[in-house]
């Protein structure tokens, strides 16, 4: 089990819907029991709290399922909202039983709270249910912003048009409403086509641009954004549109405090398995989303997560250089499985490839790394050697960057347990590796050089 980052024991850690409320974030989120796999038992919203997503609070169930009648009978994603006096959750309502009785399985609900802590539901009292020439199997994940403009809510959701599921027809879709209780529906709030279906929709304003986040599963699998100055679009793509691989799904981000965090989880691979595929839910990963000067977004760690290490010790300063093949030198040794790893790093004009290796085993040669491929301007995760073939399933574990030499790049590293988390330059990428071949940590170069200075490692967190 994770050391650091969250999920309840015995359980995995589903879509989060976040809210924040004085110092305190509130992690509404799904609890899967894999009994006997992913979706097996009916879920609610269950509730943890942190203040520095290092230390959580449990508060057990936040809004309980309905029985296996009713349309809730799985609590699927939905957001949080402050509104009118009161505290709104807006959700999805899943039946798994319903399409055979001819009836959506997937509905818009609503419950309210005093306190965040207990939730009554309004039954069908604010009830969407899929608009004709949508799928009313793939409506769900509402989220719910104010329009100060136009002086209504906004409430977007994830759906897709009727027809096979493979059409890329996901599409975000909107309804409006005066005072939480009157909707009304305003058709396609996003549609390019893309997709075949769009989850978990995000939509936040920072500085002059507004963000618009999916997760999708049918391209890359993973989280996208599109940025606009104004509600009404149009919405463009950055040159880098993610914030990590594959192995990182379902993100929904809250501000508070003047900090932006995305919430998404890293999902196991089946029979925890390197060579298997992801499977849905695992272990809550927090990035701290922030903006650059072109209003392109980047993440980093979480300040209070990163600064939850103890005793960061120096490493000398390195110069790595390999005129024909591959060079490598270890770093560090006895890490351990939870360890954080910072360094800049410059590489030379020519240089083919650099990168980093984690739980290496320096006898067998056998190790988990990431690695720079310069003339490709992209870094990805795998295991080395890929041998026997295939040792690590990694499609869609890898992230663009420009790379350029001379140029500095920030590296942070944080390694937990099975989850090994890269940041570079606001580029992330997380990656499960099960298995420990050994504790080193080290650096290699392929036909260049790199120098590698400011580096320290931690190898534990600080007592409380």
């Amino acid at each position: 089990m994770s050391k650091l980052y969250y999920q309840y024991l015995g359980t995995w850690f589903g879509d989060c819907m976040p809210f924040g409320s004085g110092d305190e974030f509130f992690l509404f989120h799904q609890r899967d029991t894999r009994r006997p796999g992913p979706f097996g038992e009916p879920f609610g919203w269950s509730l943890a709290t942190t203040k520095d997503f290092v230390h959580y609070k449990d508060c057990g169930t936040a809004i309980e399922r309905g029985g296996d009648e009713d349309q809730d009978q799985f609590i699927y994603a939905g957001s949080v909202f402050e509104a009118e006096g009161r505290y709104h959750a807006f959700y999805t309502g899943y039946n798994r039983d319903y399409p055979a009785q001819g009836k959506a399985s997937q509905v818009l609900m609503h419950a309210v709270s005093d306190d965040l802590y207990s939730w009554t539901k309004t039954k069908d009292a604010l009830t969407f249910t899929p608009q004709e020439g949508y799928d009313q199997d793939d409506w769900r994940d509402p989220w719910v912003i104010r329009d100060d403009a136009r002086g209504l809510y906004l409430l977007i959701l994830g759906a897709r048009l009727q027809g096979p599921k493979t059409q890329q027809t996901g599409r975000t879709v909107k309804f409006s409403s005066p005072d939480l209780e009157h909707w009304t529906f305003e058709g396609d709030f996003w549609a390019p086509d893309l997709y075949t279906m769009h989850e978990m929709p995000d939509l936040f304003k920072m500085g002059d641009w507004w963000y618009h986040i999916v997760t999708e599963y049918s391209d890359k699998h993973g989280m996208v954004y599109r940025m606009a100055r104004s509600l009404d679009g149009p919405w463009t793509a950055p040159t880098d549109d993610a914030f990590d691989g594959s192995a990182y799904y379902a993100g929904r981000t809250f501000e508070l405090g003047g900090k932006r965090v995305l919430f998404g989880w890293v999902g196991t691979k089946e029979k925890n398995d390197d060579r298997r595929n992801y499977e849905w839910a695992g272990t809550f990963v927090p990035h701290q989303v922030y903006q650059r000067p072109d209003g392109s977004l980047g993440v980093k760690p979480v300040d209070t997560l990163w600064e939850s290490f103890a005793q960061f010790r120096p490493i000398d300063d390195l110069r790595l250089k390999s005129t024909d093949g591959r060079r490598k030198r270890v770093l560090a040794s006895d890490c351990g499985d939870l360890f954080s790893f910072d360094a800049h790093v410059k590489f030379e004009e020519g240089t083919r490839s650099f990168g980093f290796r984690i739980y290496g085993d320096e006898g067998t040669g056998q190790s988990y790394q990431y690695i720079f491929k310069v003339r490709e301007n992209r870094y990805l995760f795998e295991g080395s050697p890929n041998y026997p073939w295939f040792t690590n399933m990694n499609i869609g574990l890898e992230r663009p960057i420009e790379l350029a030499p001379d140029r500095d790049y920030h590296i942070q590293l944080i390694v937990d347990d099975s989850i090994a988390t890269l940041y570079v330059n606001g580029v992330a990428l997380n990656a499960r590796a099960y298995k420990h071949y050994g504790d080193d940590l080290s650096v290699f170069v392929t036909d260049g050089a790199v120098e590698l200075s400011g580096m320290s490692i931690s190898r534990s967190l600080k007592e409380e």
